[in-house]
């Protein structure tokens, strides 16, 4: 592919492409690019029988073919203009024999809340911060490039992550239109980080960077076969991402394997100056430690069951059964285990999230886009107000409202809400569930089938298993569990601060014990 041809392609603007079920469908395209994982691009790239460059066009064509022709996923906001130099200076690096590790030449793509200090936009999906100049990359996106992976593009996301008004529609942006569900095109790609899931389950890149506050890595992840991660807060810098809630906020990895996931974790993990939470990783998990050596017997851990997470839909308790029946054979013991509490806190953490948006989406737009004339939540109103056509065409900004209607942070109510959630989703709700019962995890069905999506009355949702772990700010994996009539349904492993470890280790285990994830088949609708 020429230079030109690339940069047309990042504009948008790219020429006819072949049909692109037949391009899904080629020989060559399977062994190259589709389901492909990260240490296998890494020693076809040792091997040189490809090169970064050569690696990165071809992921580039294919969304051309699925993402912007074809079945139209639209999970890919934005192109890099700079991927291909990027790619050509990596190569140089590995002709001269210098290799940065497993991630080094490896196409990989961010959602588009992540600060770029480069040729991309950071808009959060809004036309609202379109033009804004990030000063410097967010700290996760500077230790990618570290890694040597290649940024090849901004993923699509429901706008603002899901918190500007009652009714959202996962997967909408103005900027971005409507992420889709590769698995059903009429479904929602759900949680906020929509765009990195189509992506990477779609294999338009090797792998992606999504963000959580409460559910927007697992849920996505969960309903498009993805393995999702959603670290201890503290984990991985917030820096430069754009915020909803400093005691919830956290990036992660979504990928088609485990290993793939505690790769990207391992490197965007690490103490960052500029996030005070991020000290509290010190002496705690080294990196090394968050990528399980090989999947092994699980004998010996105590896994329980928070039946409670379960729901009533039949079809994601018989997966959950397998599930279950799966863990036993590796060896773990299985006990029940509710969550206690899970309801005592739902009020509490709306509250917190409203009260946090308002100062530091401030403190955002302060830092990372000094040059556009927003200084806060309230400008951000008036913006879509005045662009109301194009901002607020499906659904409204009420929780922006209600977020700048808060106080300052010494009021009492913010206080008493944070103690509340932590209180009951930490110490007497997860903590208390594994201590009863000597546990190393929790687990429970992540959420339910992939619903359509909905322009009139905004997302029907399911039950799900994200809010304890996303209120207590404790870490959270979701693997692939099975398929509901071709929709896919994930199974979430819940534990403690720091005990990403364990949890990747029965993510392991259980994922090559199953083998579970399958490919997409955009299906057009679902029956």
């Amino acid at each position: 592919m020429k230079r030109r041809q690339f940069i047309r392609l990042a504009a948008g603007t790219a020429s006819a492409v072949p049909a692109w079920r037949a391009a899904a469908a080629s020989p060559a395209m399977d062994l190259s690019l589709e389901e492909a994982t990260i240490d296998q691009l890494g020693a076809a790239l040792r091997a040189r029988q490809t090169t970064t460059v050569q690696l990165l066009q071809r992921y580039v064509e294919r969304i051309a073919q699925l993402d912007r022709a074809g079945p139209q996923l639209r999970s890919v906001i934005e192109l890099n203009p700079d991927a291909e130099a990027i790619a050509a200076q990596l190569d140089g690096e590995a002709a001269a024999g210098r290799w940065r590790g497993p991630l080094h030449g490896v196409p990989v793509i961010v959602k588009d809340n992540l600060a770029t200090a480069d040729a991309m936009q950071t808009s959060a999906g809004s036309l609202a911060l379109v033009g804004a100049k990030a000063p410097r990359d967010a700290f996760v996106v500077g230790r990618l490039r570290e890694a040597g992976a290649v940024l090849i593009g901004k993923a699509n996301l429901s706008e603002w992550a899901n918190i500007r008004g009652t009714h959202s529609v996962s997967g909408w942006s103005a900027r971005g239109g409507q992420t889709r569900n590769p698995y059903a095109l009429d479904r929602s790609p759900s949680g906020s980080s929509s765009g990195t899931g189509t992506a990477v389950a779609a294999s338009l890149c090797a792998a992606g960077i999504g963000t959580e506050t409460d559910g927007s890595i697992t849920s996505p992840a969960s309903v498009q076969a993805l393995v999702g991660i959603k670290p201890t807060v503290g984990l991985v810098s917030r820096d430069g991402i754009v915020p909803i809630s400093f005691t919830q906020d956290t990036a992660g990895p979504m990928c088609r394997t485990v290993r793939d996931a505690a790769l990207l974790l391992a490197a965007i993990s690490g103490v960052d100056p500029r996030d005070a939470a991020t000290k509290a990783q010190r002496g705690r998990i080294a990196p090394a430690a968050l990528v399980p050596a090989s999947p092994g017997s699980l004998r010996g851990l105590r896994i329980g069951i928070a039946d409670n997470l379960i729901g009533d839909h039949r079809g994601v308790a018989g997966l959950f059964d397998a599930a279950l029946a799966a863990l036993k054979a590796l060896g773990a013991t299985l006990v029940a285990a509710p969550i206690p509490n899970t309801e005592r806190y739902a009020q509490s953490e709306l509250e917190v999230l409203l009260f946090e948006l308002r100062h530091a989406m401030a403190a955002y737009l302060r830092e990372f886009a000094p040059n556009l004339p927003h200084r806060s939540l309230a400008d951000l109103i008036a913006y879509n107000e005045a662009h109301a056509s194009e901002e607020l065409s499906l659904f409204g900004q009420e929780y922006f409202v209600q977020a700048q209607a808060k106080g300052p942070l010494t009021r009492p109510a913010y206080a008493q809400a944070l103690a509340l959630g932590r209180r009951f989703a930490r110490t007497h709700g997860i903590d208390a569930a594994l201590r009863r019962q000597r546990l190393h995890a929790l687990i429970a069905p992540t959420t339910g089938p992939a619903w359509l999506i909905d322009t009139v009355n905004g997302d029907a949702g399911s039950p799900s298993a994200t809010s304890p772990p996303a209120v207590a700010g404790y870490p959270h994996v979701t693997v692939p569990m099975g398929q509901v009539q071709g929709l896919p349904v994930g199974l979430s492993l819940i534990g403690t601060a720091w005990s990403e470890p364990v949890l990747l280790r029965i993510a392991l285990a259980y994922e090559q014990a199953t083998a579970l994830r399958t490919r997409p088949a955009y299906r057009e609708r679902t029956t």
